[in-house]
């Protein structure tokens, strides 16, 4: 029997480690953090992101957190501290217990995501739409 979606975004949610939109804003700009935006690029021109996050589309994130891939990504072998979100948090919960079945450690996501961000009056960096 399937499992469906909500079946699979709450098992994720209690793997992954949730932080509040709030200890992310204290994560900005910091050394050895990368705050990475999953969410699709339109969703980028249309409403921005959080200031320095580094763009992985939902879409390649595999592709770019394995090692063993020819399109993996230098900065998701950093050993940094991984901080992923979406637009409400659901996307970010299934990438980031993804991206610890694929060896990421030290990783977490943003509850309630970029609505939340926005919703708390934070900082946006506006992302300009590539001609």
């Amino acid at each position: 029997m399937p499992k469906g979606v909500q079946n699979m975004i709450d098992t994720a949610m209690a793997k992954v480690e949730t932080i509040s939109v709030e200890e992310a804003k204290d994560l900005v700009g910091k050394e050895g953090v990368t705050i990475v935006d999953i969410r699709d690029v339109r969703e980028l021109w249309r409403e921005g992101k959080i200031p320095g996050a580094y763009h992985a589309p939902r879409g390649m994130l595999e592709f770019w957190i394995a090692e063993d891939s020819p399109y993996t990504k230098d900065v998701f072998q950093s050993g940094n501290r991984f901080v992923f979100y979406c637009a409400a948090g659901a996307r970010s919960a299934l990438a980031t217990s993804v991206a610890m079945d694929l060896g990421l450690e030290n990783i977490c996501h943003i509850g309630g995501g970029f609505g939340a961000w926005k919703k708390a009056g934070f900082e946006i960096e506006p992302v300009e739409q590539k001609k």
